[in-house]
């Protein structure tokens, strides 16, 4: 079963002076793309955080935060008083040098002074550590879950395309006489138009089988349907097949490319273009899978 790129998952993990939020998102991307904004207290952990996601997700441009929020007095940010008191004389003297009003609210401008707020980063003891792996580990799973359910319904959407381009290739088959007998009565009439004595009817034979020859088309339709079965059974032969069913998509794409040009037929081409149709929603997605 096809999975999805992308996904999402949140987990907060409650401790006893503090709640840890863990938000993890997937998008698409080519090879894994992994960024991670992670507060202080944890930073020296962040080398184990990103080989843990590492393990997990094979691919996509994965966003990881982690997040705090302090329960009750116990909290490491605190005011800087002796910058803060600083910052206040110098103000003040500076206003009465140039004569320029003093700020109408103090704290908003003292408290947006660099280091008057100051974080202390603490120590992480292993229990905390425990819970907040597994939080990571949880968030990870949920983003799993929901990668499975966008595959799911990927996969029920490339079937139904793959289906309808199947039965586009059938109708095909209705023409294929009809156009052979068209191209041969168009022939001979411009040819009558053309020669006015007589012409070796043998060699012309030769030619027009050689000529029919280029225009037919079953080894392109044998190709598309060997195509058609491989992205199937590739799809449903288990997951991170992303970057094979691309592949196939593109080999699908040449085949069909070629019918166009081949058919030489109204009704043909027409069903050619509606085989691309189907292609190209197939392409969009595609991207999508993991």
């Amino acid at each position: 079963m096809i999975q999805s790129m992308t996904g999402f998952g949140k987990v907060t993990a409650e401790l006893p002076s503090k709640k840890v939020t863990i938000e993890i998102k997937a998008l698409n991307s080519k090879q894994l793309d992994l960024s991670a904004r992670i507060p202080a207290v944890y930073k020296e952990m962040e080398m184990q955080i990103r080989s843990q996601l590492l393990r997990s997700l094979e691919r996509g441009k994965i966003e990881l935060t982690i997040s705090l929020e302090y329960i009750g007095k116990d909290t490491p940010t605190h005011i800087n008083q002796t910058a803060v008191e600083n910052y206040y004389a110098q103000i003040k003297e500076i206003s009465e040098k140039l004569n320029i009003p003093v700020p109408t609210d103090w704290f908003q401008t003292l408290l947006r002074l660099p280091d008057t707020i100051k974080s202390e980063a603490g120590q992480v003891d292993e229990v905390e550590w425990k819970e907040v792996e597994k939080a990571i580990e949880n968030a990870v799973s949920q983003l799993h879950d929901f990668r499975k359910q966008e595959g799911a319904m990927l996969e029920a959407l490339f079937c139904q395309k793959i289906e309808n381009i199947s039965n586009l290739l059938k109708e095909i088959e209705k023409y294929e006489g009809e156009r052979i007998e068209k191209i041969k009565a168009r022939i001979m009439d411009n040819l009558e138009k053309v020669v006015a004595t007589d012409y070796d009817k043998n060699r012309f034979e030769q030619e027009m089988i050689y000529y029919i020859e280029k225009l037919d088309v079953n080894e392109e339709k044998s190709r598309l349907d060997n195509h058609l079965k491989y992205f199937i059974s590739t799809m449903q032969s288990g997951s991170s097949q992303g970057k094979k069913l691309g592949f196939i998509v593109q080999e699908i794409g040449r085949e069909i490319n070629t019918l166009g040009s081949k058919s030489n037929h109204v009704i043909m081409q027409q069903i050619v273009v509606r085989m691309k149709d189907e292609l190209e929603q197939i392409k969009e997605q595609v991207l999508n899978v993991l």
